[in-house]
C-alpha cells in the first residue's frame, strides 16, 4: 500500500493551532455548538458530528463543563451566538487549490477578511465548487512505527474497514472512509495502540509542489487564513513535504 503523505500538511495545521492554544478551544466550542444545532441534537450517540467534535475536544483536554455548555448553546438550552457555516474556495500562489471552512456570526466580516487574505498573499477567491471536486473526506490516523509492526497493524485496521496503510519513514499512515473512522480508531485502542494523531479531514487527489518565493508566499497565505477568528479549517493541495518547507524558509 502506498500513496501521498497527508501528515506533513496535518502537522503544519496542527502546529499553527498549537501555537495559538486559546483559539483551539474557541474553534472546538464553535464546532460542538453547530454540531449540536444542526447534526441531530445534543445526544452524541445519535449525532456523529457531535460525537467527533466531543472526541476532538477531549483530546485537547477541554473541561467537561465547557463541552456541556457548548452543547446546550447548540440545542438552545443556553443563550448563545448564532453561527453560520460557510465554505470558500480559491487558489493560492502557483495555482494551489484551497478550501476554507468558516463558522461566523458575521458573514460580511468573514468574506471581507478572507478575500483580503487571498489578495494580499498572491491568491484569489474562486467560485463555489471550483476546487472542491479535487478533495475527498478521509479519516487519517498516524501511528508511530515503534507502536506496531506492519503485519500486525495491517490486520487490525483492514479488518476494521481501513482503505490504505502507507509507510511514511518513521510512522504508519492509515486512511479510511469517514464512516469507518470510529471503528478503526476503536480497533487500535482495543489493541493498545495509541495514534500520534487522528482526524477526519479533506485530502486532495493531486498535489502541487512549489519552490522558493512561491512556497514562501503559500506558507504565509495558509498562516494568515488559519489565524482568522472565523476560520475553522483550511485545506490545500500544497505539497508540504519537509524539503519544501525547509527550502521555503531560505
Amino acid at each position: 500500500m502506498s500513496g501521498h503523505s497527508k501528515w506533513a500538511t496535518i502537522k503544519h495545521k496542527k502546529g499553527a493551532l498549537d501555537a495559538k492554544r486559546g483559539k483551539i478551544f474557541t474553534r472546538l466550542i464553535k464546532e460542538i455548538t453547530i454540531a449540536a444545532k444542526t447534526g441531530g441534537g445534543g445526544d452524541p450517540d445519535g449525532n456523529p458530528r457531535l460525537r467527533g467534535a466531543i472526541a476532538a475536544a477531549k483530546a485537547e483536554n477541554m473541561p467537561a463543563d465547557n463541552i456541556k455548555r457548548a452543547i446546550q448553546r447548540g440545542t438552545g438550552e443556553l443563550e448563545g451566538v448564532s453561527y453560520e457555516e460557510i465554505t470558500y474556495e480559491g487558489y493560492g500562489p502557483g495555482g494551489v487549490a484551497l478550501i476554507v471552512e468558516v463558522l461566523t456570526d458575521n458573514k460580511n466580516r468573514a468574506v471581507s477578511e478572507i478575500r483580503h487574505a487571498f489578495s494580499k498573499n498572491g491568491g484569489n477567491l474562486g467560485e463555489s465548487n471550483s476546487v472542491s471536486w479535487m478533495f475527498s473526506n478521509k479519516g487519517v490516523i498516524v501511528v508511530a512505527k515503534s507502536a506496531a509492526s506492519e503485519d500486525k497493524l495491517t490486520e487490525i485496521v483492514l479488518d476494521a474497514g481501513a482503505e490504505d496503510l502507507n509507510d511514511e519513514v518513521d510512522h504508519w499512515e492509515i486512511l479510511c472512509d469517514p464512516k469507518d473512522f470510529e471503528a478503526v480508531t476503536s480497533a487500535l485502542k482495543a489493541a493498545n495502540i495509541t495514534p500520534e494523531h487522528a482526524e477526519v479531514t479533506k485530502i486532495s487527489s493531486t498535489y502541487t509542489k512549489l519552490e522558493g518565493s512561491q512556497a514562501n508566499a503559500m506558507m504565509r497565505l495558509l498562516e494568515v487564513l488559519e489565524d482568522l477568528d472565523d476560520t475553522q479549517n483550511v485545506y490545500s493541495n500544497f505539497d508540504m513535504d519537509e524539503a519544501a518547507v525547509t527550502n521555503a524558509g531560505h
